[in-house]
């Protein structure tokens, strides 16, 4: 990995809810504004989910995304933008993919890619093969960059097994997350197997679940990777769990950590040309 620190920011997510935290963004105008703060400070890209203006709940329209996307890409044309393909709600393959098929300035560079099927607490994540592989198909026809979950090592491998059947392309983008309940955990030997194992030419970031979020970031910032950070994955700023997070105060406390280590902020325009993405600014994703 380079110096430079990948910062991917997931301010929303499909957990977090009002009565949960006021802090969570949900409206389209609630996000749009969360990741201008966020850009403002500094972020190398951007982990979106979209909510049901009413209902509140997470949804696939894909009118919703393009809202989303609209809005940030007035402020920042460059910064890199993931929409969530997630099996958690949705198990349709034409509800997963419809945020794929935004085109032009509101095309997304990049659509998550949850490499299997998991449990969390209360609910799974259907991810059947055949659903990773039209989803992969459909990124790579369309120039959109999977962004690999990885929730264990055996995720890792199935990527390879994916890399195999030419349904991802170099350079890669990995999300190692750790602390679920049923996956890899928040400790160093997990850690050290699932980075040893990644594909070359991959770029990664942890995340941790809930407190495991302040652990896998500082460890990541410590040896060399990214982070994934947001109220998506942890709603509270402290580990005693007694002040709730505002995705501002995660994100200074991310460049605070990353100062004491010296490490600079990756900007997206280096990220785009490490993925070897488009420049931004009018051209998203990656050449087809």
């Amino acid at each position: 990995m380079d110096d430079n620190l990948i910062i991917n920011f997931t301010p929303t997510g499909m957990i977090p809810t009002k009565e949960m935290t006021p802090h969570v963004p949900i409206s389209v105008s609630e996000i749009v504004e969360d990741v201008h703060k966020a850009h403002e400070i500094g972020i190398t890209m951007v982990h979106l989910h979209a909510r049901d203006p009413i209902s509140q709940v997470p949804t696939y329209h894909k009118e919703i995304y393009g809202q989303i996307i609209e809005g940030i890409r007035k402020y920042a044309p460059e910064l890199v933008l993931c929409v969530s393909l997630s099996g958690r709600d949705f198990s349709e393959f034409e509800k997963r993919s419809a945020p794929l098929l935004l085109e032009g300035n509101l095309k997304p560079d990049m659509g998550s890619l949850t490499l299997s099927s998991l449990n969390f607490n209360k609910t799974a994540s259907m991810n059947a093969p055949s659903m990773i592989a039209k989803l992969a198909g459909m990124m790579k026809s369309k120039g959109i960059v999977p962004e690999l979950e990885a929730f264990d090592i055996g995720m890792i491998n199935y990527a390879k097994y994916l890399i195999k059947k030419e349904l991802l392309k170099p350079p890669y983008y990995f999300n190692l997350l750790f602390g679920n309940i049923a996956c890899s955990q928040a400790n160093l030997l997990h850690t050290g197997v699932m980075i040893n194992d990644l594909p070359e030419n991959s770029l990664w970031s942890l995340a941790g679940i809930g407190n495991d979020q302040l652990k896998m970031n500082s460890l990541s910032i410590a040896v060399g990777g990214g982070v994934r950070v947001g109220i998506e994955d942890n709603i509270w700023y402290d580990t005693s769990r007694t002040k709730l997070a505002h995705n501002t105060d995660l994100i200074k406390r991310i460049h605070t950590i990353a100062h004491a280590n010296g490490r600079n902020i990756m900007k997206p325009k280096e990220f785009r040309m490490k993925m070897d993405l488009e420049p931004g600014n009018g051209n998203y994703g990656r050449k087809i």
